[in-house]
């Protein structure tokens, strides 16, 4: 690609390239063609360059690591964007607003997921990988194989095998090593629920840990205030940079007891503008305040995405 760009540029750049005969004669009407290409040629290049820049979110900072809380409404959707470009999918919200949102932050030209994440069957967080699932090479998927009747994770799954996508039903703890110095855990299930029905579905939810260098995030999908005391019993050292709360700022979720050993320094909630379920509840707000963590909202901040360099974290959102 880049052999060509260069090329066309120095097409642009040298209009006394044209063929000597056009030049001689001083005929435009010789020459036309080729000021019509030329027009056309640089038009392209200037389109391609600032297509680029209008996106603000993509990979523009090398070995930074790009953590993006994605706006889909009523659900959670994130994506990782890793310092060596991989492109990781927790979730995908509850429609196809996904695939815009993705837009705004992957390059145009980028069509691939290297690894996506269904922390539980709702349709909050299914619907829009299937949406993926139709549009985007998609290498890995990881998932609970929880038994869940619902017509999309029927059809998310009827998807996987029409395609045949690898893919890995987590059993016991996983530690996935995906570049230097930045892993990915599995936490949760830590054991095969895979033939396992649920009461409540959203405590069926795969938390993930990912570590950058220094750097902690905390991925909690829908879990409940049951699946947090089995992390605090579980895991010693859970105490994070951020925190993704669980379950739409629930009641159910997010105990002083859990935001006390987490100490996160900040808290992203993933949640619908006049959202029905009037998430994210007052409670757990104040619980948030009690803990003098700060809180980010999608329903009030859009998409929000954090940085990384493995040391510090950052965000462009205030």
């Amino acid at each position: 690609t880049t052999y060509y760009y260069t090329n066309y540029y120095q097409l642009s750049a040298f209009p006394f390239a044209f063929p000597q005969s056009c030049q001689r004669n001083n005929n435009l009407t010789h020459y036309l063609p080729f000021v019509n290409m030329k027009k056309i040629i640089l038009s392209l290049f200037i389109l391609i360059y600032f297509s680029g820049c209008s996106q603000p979110n993509t990979i523009k900072t090398p070995n930074n690591l790009r953590i993006h809380f994605l706006d889909v409404g009523q659900g959670d959707a994130i994506l990782i964007q890793t310092p060596e470009n991989k492109d990781i999918i927790i979730d995908g919200g509850p429609d196809n607003k996904i695939l815009n949102e993705l837009g705004q932050v992957m390059p145009f030209w980028d069509n691939t997921i290297d690894i996506m994440i269904l922390t539980h069957p709702h349709s909050d967080h299914i619907i829009g990988l299937i949406e993926i699932l139709n549009r985007y090479n998609v290498k890995q998927i990881f998932y609970t194989g929880v038994p869940y009747p619902s017509i999309e994770y029927t059809k998310w799954l009827s998807l996987i095998a029409e395609k045949q996508i690898p893919t890995v039903i987590i059993k016991s703890y996983i530690n996935l090593e995906l570049e230097n110095q930045l892993t990915l855990e599995f936490l949760y299930p830590d054991s095969d629920i895979s033939q396992k029905h649920f009461e409540e579905i959203n405590n069926s939810s795969i938390v993930n840990l990912l570590t950058y260098n220094n750097n902690k995030f905390l991925f909690t999908g829908d879990a409940e205030f049951e699946v947090e005391d089995h992390l605090i019993e579980t895991y010693q050292f859970l105490q994070t940079n951020l925190l993704k709360i669980g379950h739409h700022g629930s009641h159910s979720s997010s105990s002083d007891a859990f935001l006390t050993i987490i100490s996160p320094q900040f808290a992203i909630i993933q949640v619908g503008v006049n959202n029905t379920f009037n998430h994210p509840h007052l409670i757990t707000l104040k619980r948030l305040e009690r803990n003098n963590i700060p809180i980010f909202r999608t329903d009030l901040l859009g998409t929000i995405t954090f940085f990384s360099n493995g040391q510090n974290i950052w965000t462009n959102n205030s």
